[in-house]
């Protein structure tokens, strides 16, 4: 797959698009449009549980690239998501207990590029993003990730509380990143673990951190608090693998 992200302009393309299975990040539709070929777009965006933004016909324009959207715009990924079985499989074939990354409010494309080539060199199984406030599988992201989507499988889901509740019962444990946290040192993080990190300025939310079984802090010894969020990714991470050592 290459690493262009691209833009999905015209209804015809657009639902072909839906009915091919192409995987689109997000549907932007003229606000007010509710004609049959736009209702028709809109059941395939429900069905592939796309996320569709209203906009006026100025914002459409400035997306535009050809200028003939007929009224909707689709960005599709330039990679295609992962189911959470995947991932739970990827470890199953290596046979080991699975390590995953969770990512919580993750905006910027180059702090999950950085996360995901992170979780390829740690060994993770795979990277589970949540499909609303968060950036999807853009370009961007690929050229961070310096070709560690080729290998780490990336799913995307609607409520990532609830998809850690049911990765418990797959077996995992959790942990998230908070400064306000026991320190990484004192904490058994071997096993099956699920690694939940958050942006720089909102941190793990509120529900998320309440599933997690484990809060970790990163001992800081400068005048700042905080870290970037790959940087706190990767750190962590690499407790996890000291850790996980035979």
């Amino acid at each position: 797959m290459g690493y262009e992200e691209f833009t999905i302009e015209g209804r015809n393309a657009v639902l072909e698009a839906y009915r091919a299975g192409r995987p689109i990040d997000k549907l932007f539709i003229l606000d007010g449009c509710q004609d049959g070929p736009i209702m028709s777009i809109k059941r395939e965006a429900k069905k592939a549980d796309s996320l569709i933004k209203y906009v006026s016909k100025e914002r459409l324009d400035q997306m535009s690239e050809t200028g003939k959207h007929q009224g909707v715009i689709a960005y599709a990924a330039a990679y295609t998501y992962a189911e959470v079985e995947e991932v739970l499989k990827a470890a199953k074939d290596k046979g080991e207990p699975p390590f995953v990354f969770l990512l919580d409010n993750i905006e910027d494309p180059h702090n999950l590029g950085a996360i995901i080539r992170t979780a390829n060199l740690a060994g993770a199984h795979g990277v589970i993003i949540p499909k609303n406030r968060a950036v999807g599988l853009t370009a961007t992201v690929a050229r961070t990730s310096a070709g560690a989507l080729n290998y780490t499988p990336v799913a995307r889901v609607t409520n990532l509380a609830q998809t850690i509740e049911e990765l418990k019962k797959e077996g995992l444990w959790f942990v998230c990143a908070d400064m306000d946290g026991t320190v990484m040192y004192d904490l058994d993080l071997k096993g099956p673990i699920g690694l939940v990190i958050g942006s720089e300025g909102e941190g793990v939310g509120r529900l998320v951190k309440e599933k997690c079984d484990m809060v970790a802090s990163i001992p800081m010894r400068g005048n700042i608090d905080s870290l970037n969020a790959s940087v706190a990714a990767g750190v962590l991470a690499y407790e996890i693998v000291r850790q996980r050592r035979p």
